[in-house]
């Protein structure tokens, strides 16, 4: 679930969740304070914490362009990426958030897999999170295609691969 449909959610269930997790998601997920988002949002600053705090009801108008600008910030970081499907040690050795291919700015944006089942979880959702395209290991790849609507390619790691094999031989040596 994105963070406007949290905050949605948390609207229709009470006041005080509301109010949390409104907090919880200019603080946390779009690193903002309540003043900058305020401002992004063109909404009096004293009427968002009045909100914030509890001393009033947002109305629909209100409540409609908090939840744009949460979209529209959010939909201006996340842009168009690639999402790349692996163990925690892989993810580490990337280097670049960002690569030009081809003339476009693509940002690669990493998942953490363990198991089958967390690399399956994790390409619903970076689908879900808006990833044009999806790197994973080949053993899921087969999988994930059938349930994505985006692009799967395989990770094919011949040097690394080579490399194993001969750390496997010298280690029994």
């Amino acid at each position: 679930m994105n963070v406007a449909d949290k905050v949605i959610k948390s609207a229709f269930e009470s006041d005080e969740v509301f109010q949390k997790t409104l907090s919880a998601v200019i603080k946390e997920d779009l690193n903002l304070t309540a003043v900058d988002f305020a401002k992004k949002a063109n909404i009096p600053p004293s009427t968002l914490y009045k909100i914030l705090s509890g001393n009033r009801d947002p109305n629909i108008k209100t409540l409609r362009q908090i939840v744009k600008t949460i979209r529209d910030i959010k939909e201006s970081d996340s842009g168009e990426f690639i999402a790349v499907i692996a163990a925690r040690s892989v993810l580490d050795n990337i280097v670049e958030t960002k690569k030009k291919i081809g003339g476009r700015l693509v940002t690669i944006r990493e998942y953490s897999a363990t198991s089958m089942e967390d690399a399956i979880i994790s390409a619903v959702n970076a689908e879900r999170d808006g990833a044009k395209a999806l790197v994973c290991a080949p053993i899921v790849g087969p999988t994930v295609e059938k349930i994505l609507n985006i692009p799967v390619t395989t990770i094919a790691p011949k040097n690394s691969l080579i490399d194993a094999i001969e750390r496997a031989l010298k280690k029994m040596e």
